[in-house]
Parts: structure tokens; sequence; C-alpha cells
């Protein structure tokens, strides 16, 4: 079994955790923060947007159970690839969607895919979503690491206020 590792900004990562932790051949899924200038930032310098990073989860998975494509498919159902400024409720640039890449196969595959997405004509505005090379991986405190599980009231209100629900389903639960 050889595992790769997938990385992904898209808000709040609270949020992006469950749709990719419910799969055979995701092994893990880490909540992080990746692509700044400082190391081992914590929470409030990532928050304060002053560190660079971006909140982020790190997937790492089976290629041959779960491939990178099923990844991106899901990645897209869960961000506004339009909104350039956060994601949802979480404004600044600590909060912007991006795909990290890990290798050339990923680029191509990522790149692809946004394509793909911006000519399927579901957004009236363009898909802008950077892809990025992977930079170093922080995880993040304990506290934030599967959240929706430790402490799915607080989980389920955050999204619900966040507006991330309603707006897969405006585009996606169709």
């Amino acid at each position: 079994m050889k595992f790769e590792k997938a990385t992904f900004a898209g808000g709040c990562f609270w949020c992006m955790v469950k749709p990719f932790d419910q799969f055979e051949g995701i092994e893990k899924v880490v909540s992080g923060y990746t692509g700044g200038h400082i190391k081992n930032p914590s929470y409030e310098d990532v928050k304060s947007g002053e560190s660079g990073h971006r909140e982020a989860v790190q997937i790492t998975f089976d290629p041959a159970l779960f491939p990178y494509d099923q990844l991106l498919e899901i990645y897209w159902q869960q961000v506004d690839p339009t909104d350039d400024e956060g994601q949802f409720q979480d404004r600044g640039p600590s909060y912007r969607a991006t795909v990290f890449y890990h290798n050339e196969e990923q680029k191509l595959k990522a790149e692809k895919s946004k394509q793909d997405l911006a000519n399927s004509g579901r957004f009236k505005k363009p898909v802008i979503t950077p892809i990025e090379p992977a930079a170093e991986f922080y995880p993040a405190e304990e506290y934030h690491q599967e959240f929706y599980k430790k402490d799915p009231e607080a989980y389920k209100k955050d999204r619900e206020q966040s507006g991330r629900d309603e707006f897969i389903g405006q585009y996606w639960d169709k």
C-alpha cells in the first residue's frame, strides 16, 4: 500500500475534514497551516493574517482505493471557487481556497479539473482558485483536529452560520 498526500485550503479547516474523512482509502485528514513564511505558526498567527499561511487540510490517501481525481471532485464541491477574499463567513487571506499539489501529476489533474469546472457553466463568475506547489504543512493544535467529532453541536452551528451548506445546496445539490 503506497500512500500519497493531498493538501487543500477551503476556508475554515473544521468544515473541510468531514467531507474527506468518511471514505475507504482515506488514511487520515489533518487540519493545519500551509503556504506561509514563519515556522510552526499558531492558530493566532494564522488567523491574524500576518504569517501568510492558509488554514488547510492534508489528506493521506491510498490512490489505488481513492484516486486524487475523486479528492478534487469532493474539494470543488466544498468551496466557492469564484471567491478570492476567503470562504463564506471566513474572510481574509488565511481563508483563501487553494489547491496545493505535491507532484506534477497532481498539478496537471488539478489544473484540468479547475478548467473543466470553469467550462461547466456552473458559476456565473470566473473560477479563480489558485493551484500552487505544496509548502511545509504544520498540523494545527490538537483541539482543531477532527472537530466535527469532538464537538458536533458547535461544528453543526458553525456550518449553519457560515453559509457553506446553503452555497453547496445552491450549486451542487441538484
